[in-house]
């Protein structure tokens, strides 16, 4: 689903034009986005959280020599998915209920 469909699919769900839809999708992104940006974190409840997260220093190879080289520490932003969210893209297991073994024992057929 790219914006275009997601915008569609707000107007259809909250019974508003194509035009209001992308309007408040383009403002809330911009609002996560320059939360983020300044080291705030967006929760939204079932949904998930959007923040920024620290990466170290670390080693890296170049793959056209194969020589190492440093990857600098950076900032990049971050995204882990709410329970409801979760449940609904990997819905849990129902587990079923355990059967009781017959008991009785089989007697072969003679033949």
């Amino acid at each position: 689903m790219n914006k275009s469909e997601l915008v569609d699919a707000i107007a259809e769900k909250a019974s508003i034009t194509k035009k209001d839809a992308d309007a408040v999708l383009s403002a809330a992104v911009d609002a996560i986005i320059e939360a983020v940006s300044a080291g705030d974190k967006v929760t939204l409840v079932g949904f998930g959280t959007f923040e920024a997260r620290q990466r170290q220093e670390r080693e890296g190879r170049n793959p056209s020599t194969g020589k190492p080289i440093k990857i600098p520490a950076t900032t990049v932003p971050a995204f882990s998915a709410g329970k409801l969210f979760k449940e609904k893209v990997a819905p849990a297991k129902e587990e079923k209920p355990v059967e009781e073994k017959a008991t009785k024992s089989k007697t072969k057929a003679k033949k």
